[in-house]
């Protein structure tokens, strides 16, 4: 090779700046330039309505897949301020989707990340042909054009505002998707969990896209965790020989609260979903700590009832999870994961904070009613015996 082949200096060097670089390199911010990435667009988007919801400042979020192939994110808050000006609550609209991570939230325990990006609207904004924003604050309406990323049209009062609450539409850019087919199933099962993981949210997601079969939910649990545990179990729930046990606490030592329920069935599977601050997890302390309660309530049960000898080991996690449905939630100040991915939880403290929790109300409802407790635990026992 050529000393000009092989020289590197400076000039080979490119620097993107702004949306270039997202629109260059749209999988660094969205995950993906498929129907994934066009999910994470969604999840962006709807991000900051989800959490006016959860603040209290807003009753409901709606949103629907239009025909034209676009998007509409709409609450019923008090709607994006229109300038940053002091005393604002909150970036100024124009600056919420162009500049950014505008708006991020801090990632506490307050604060939920629908998609596993936290990149903000700007970057939908950005990857989009076009958007448009409508912001009904304090009796007038705002509205904005925005194309791939870039504000069209300078923000503009148009007349007098029904209520209050913000409205984002966005059409993703086809030259960077290519196909802009959204799973209604996808979105759907993520919003679920949301709606399950934090009672207070009530989200609607209708389907226009095809007008002779249009789909709609309505996304609203008050039982919490609870209901989730039923929603998995689904027709096996009719032979669970117990009531699921759920219960919420908070926990100084670990910065931040815990929200488990859990119940076992006949089936031979284990069902197990945890999360972390919502975001679904595939292990973690938090689940550890939900096996060692679980095995410890269940070993100091039979022990104390002469099911178990001297002799006998502890029963493990393993034989006790058979059967088992459960949801594993915490919720951090300063959660802590181990890679990239953020699958996995590594706050060191959760584990005793989870595991001691679980122990105590397993614990005292085995004690409360020794029938019931019979039918959890003989099967249990008899199964370690076997091993």
């Amino acid at each position: 090779m050529s000393e000009e082949d092989t020289r590197y200096d400076a000039s080979h060097i490119q620097v993107l700046q702004g949306w270039e670089a997202v629109r260059k390199r749209p999988g660094m911010y969205v995950g993906s330039t498929s129907e994934r990435g066009l999910r994470q667009m969604v999840f962006e988007a709807a991000d900051r309505a989800v959490n006016e919801v959860l603040a209290g400042r807003a009753s409901s979020v709606d949103i629907t897949l239009t025909p034209d192939g676009g998007v509409c994110v709409a609450d019923d808050g008090p709607g994006v301020p229109i300038d940053e000006t002091e005393g604002a609550d909150g970036p100024g609209l124009e600056a919420l989707l162009t500049q950014m991570q505008a708006g991020v939230g801090t990632g506490g325990r307050h604060d939920v990340t629908i998609g596993f990006c936290g990149v903000g609207p700007a970057v939908v904004n950005a990857l989009s042909r076009r958007m448009t924003a409508e912001a009904r604050r304090e009796g007038v309406l705002w509205v904005q054009e925005y194309a791939r990323g870039v504000a069209a049209t300078p923000l503009t009062k148009v007349g007098t505002a029904t209520g209050s609450g913000t409205t984002i539409a966005f059409w993703p850019d086809a030259d960077i998707f290519g196909a802009t087919e959204f799973s209604f199933d996808g979105l759907e099962e993520r919003f679920r969990e949301l709606a399950f993981l934090n009672q207070g949210l009530d989200i609607s997601l209708t389907d226009l896209c095809s007008p002779d079969e249009p789909r709609s939910v309505r996304l609203r649990f008050p039982g919490g965790t609870r209901d989730f545990v039923n929603y998995l179990d689904g027709h096996t729930a009719a032979s669970a020989p117990m009531d699921t046990i759920a219960f919420e606490r908070e926990d100084p030592r670990m910065a931040g609260v815990m929200d488990v329920a859990f119940r076992w069935c006949s089936c031979p599977d284990e069902r197990v979903q945890s999360f972390a601050n919502s975001r679904p997890t595939v292990s973690g302390t938090h689940t550890v700590g939900f096996h060692d309660g679980m095995a410890d309530a269940v070993t100091a049960y039979a022990r104390e009832h002469g099911l178990l000898t001297p002799m006998d080991p502890d029963i493990g996690a393993d034989r006790i999870s058979e059967g088992l449905t459960a949801v594993v939630s915490v919720k951090l100040d300063r959660p802590e994961f181990e890679g990239a991915t953020r699958g996995v939880l590594g706050n060191s403290e959760v584990r005793d904070c989870v595991g001691q929790a679980v122990q105590d109300h397993l614990g005292r409802w085995l004690k409360e009613d020794p029938e019931r407790a019979a039918a959890v635990i003989d099967p249990i026992v008899q199964g370690a015996r076997r091993d």
